[in-house]
Formats: structure tokens, sequence, C-alpha cells
């Protein structure tokens, strides 16, 4: 399936270097159905904001990858501002390439599971092949740290990206954006304690691999307080989770990233309100009725990250 459509996708690489240029950073928001895009498009259509729509692996098995494809154009359609979409943690070379082939102007392909070297390898390959085709890619280098418990120095040394690891990777596979690990971590459990980023690690990455080149952040979400609140008081039980402040984002873009992703936020209003609505109106059973509120909570999120981020009339 491939996308039809008198506007075009995107590609990421010329997005991040507008963003790299002026100190601001593009979100990159999380699709699994169509009220989660219709939120997103229409809060950065709004801002006129610039968008990196992202879809998983998992978004792609659940929605069908067709389905998703058909509500892409529909956002193309009916908007004007720059738009990118994008597979988020492509596993292998052939996820990669089936996206590639399916009209995405974006992938990324994360094999940071993999020995240095053969993160490379793999990299290269998808890089060669989507180079040609116009799309861009993204790679990981590093693991994000809190996936694994009782993290001690010599392991947080060996999860977090070397500066010159990244250096040499870049070099070596000509990938246009990496997403590397400084303490953020995916889900809405990011820190025990304290919230706490690796900045003085994350310039030494900036300095090693230059100034004009787009870092990103994953595992970003905040974790609004009020979002948690609402999700709990109809029903929920989320207990002791911890975001990212949002004041770090300001500094993480001064240093280099360009791209932060954001994912566990719009399931947390998207949750909060559909709860609402059904602790509310137990009776209620249109799923407009409850969609409907939905789809503006995360468009408010949207919004405000849109702002926090400084992509707010950047298209």
């Amino acid at each position: 399936m491939t996308l039809c459509t008198s506007r075009q996708l995107v590609p990421t690489k010329e997005l991040l270097k507008k963003a790299l240029k002026g100190k601001y950073a593009l979100g990159a928001y999380n699709v699994n159905n169509m009220e989660l895009l219709q939120a997103i498009v229409e809060a950065g259509q709004e801002l006129k904001a610039p968008l990196i729509l992202q879809v998983s692996a998992g978004a792609r098995k659940y929605a069908n990858e067709t389905y998703l494809i058909k509500l892409v154009e529909a956002a193309l359609e009916s908007s004007d501002i720059p738009i990118a979409l994008h597979l988020d943690h492509g596993e292998d070379f052939e996820i990669c390439k089936a996206c590639i082939d399916g009209g995405f102007s974006s992938v990324m392909i994360d094999g940071s599971k993999h020995t240095f070297q053969e993160n490379i390898v793999i990299t290269k390959k998808v890089v060669e092949y989507a180079h040609e085709r116009g799309v861009s890619v993204e790679a990981e280098l590093g693991r994000l740290a809190g996936v694994e418990d009782n993290i001690s120095v010599s392991e947080k040394d060996a999860i977090y990206t070397n500066p010159n690891e990244a250096r040499e990777f870049i070099e070596k596979t000509g990938v246009d954006s990496l997403a590397i690990a400084i303490g953020t971590s995916h889900g809405a459990y990011k820190f025990k304690g304290e919230a706490k980023l690796d900045f003085e690690r994350l310039a030494e990455i900036q300095k090693a691999v230059g100034y004009d080149y787009p870092l990103v952040l994953h595992g970003a979400s905040s974790v609004p307080e009020e979002l948690v609140k609402m999700c709990n008081d109809n029903g929920a039980d989320i207990k002791g989770s911890k975001g990212v402040p949002e004041e770090m984002f300001t500094q993480a873009t001064q240093l280099g990233v360009a791209k932060i992703n954001v994912d566990t936020d719009l399931r947390l209003a998207l949750t909060g309100a559909i709860r609402k609505c059904f602790k509310e109106n137990p009776a209620e059973f249109d799923p407009r009725k409850y969609l409907g509120p939905a789809r503006q909570a995360v468009k408010d999120i949207v919004k405000h990250k849109i702002k926090v981020f400084g992509t707010d009339g950047k298209a």
C-alpha cells in the first residue's frame, strides 16, 4: 500500500535541520487510530507547527498499515503544514523496507540490541536503501536507562550512549539522526527518585558528532500529574509514575536534540478522558460520546507540547 495524494510527506532530515538551526525540537507523536491522528494534526494545523507522525510495529499490527496510510492521506489533504510519516523502532531491514516501499518518509532502524558492529551493518543497509528513495533514517545507539532494575555504575556506562562511538557510528552508516540514551525510558515510570538526565554526556555527544547533527530523545513524555490524576480519579491504578520535567527539554534543544518522542502522555490523555466519561455517564455506549472528548484531550496535550518544544509557528 502506497500513499496516493497530491500533497507529499516531508523527510524528517529536512524538518530536523530547520529545528536544529532554530534551537527548537520537532515533536514526534505516536499514532494508533483515527482519533489520535486527528487530534495531533488538528493541533499542529491550529498552531502552524510541523509534525512527525510515528507508527510503531505494534500500531501497524493493531490498525493495519493500509488503514493508517489512508488516514495519513486524509491528514495531508486536510492540512497545509509539513508532515513526516516515521516508522518508530523498526527491528530489522525487512520492516524498514516495507515502510519505505509503502510511502513512509522516514524510518527508524533500532539495532541497539545488537553489538556495536552489528548495529553498524544493519543500519548502513537500511540507510543505503532509504537514501536511494529519498527517505530519512534514524538509528539508536545505547539502550534507555530504566528498562532494567538496579543499574550499577558500570552498567550505566554500558547502556548510555558513548560519544566516541556515536561519532564513529554516524561516520560509518551515514544515518540522518541518532537516538541517544542519557537517562530517559519508555512508559510512565521513567524515574524512581529525582528526575535526572545526563546533560554532561549529551554535551559530549553533541561535540563529538558535530553541532549541526540532529539528536533524538526517546522516552520523553512528561507524564503530567493532572493526567495521571484524571485517570486515577476515574478508576485507574497508576501509582509512582514520573516523567521528564518539561524544563529539561529546553536544555536538551540547546545541546543538539531536534526530535522528541511523545507517546505515554497521549495515552494518558486519551485514557483519562474515556474513564471520566464512563464514570460520569455509566449508561453511555455511543463511541462518539467518549472518543470525542478523548480526541480533544489528546489535542490539548499536543498543543501544549508544541508550545513547550517551541515548534508553534514554524510550519
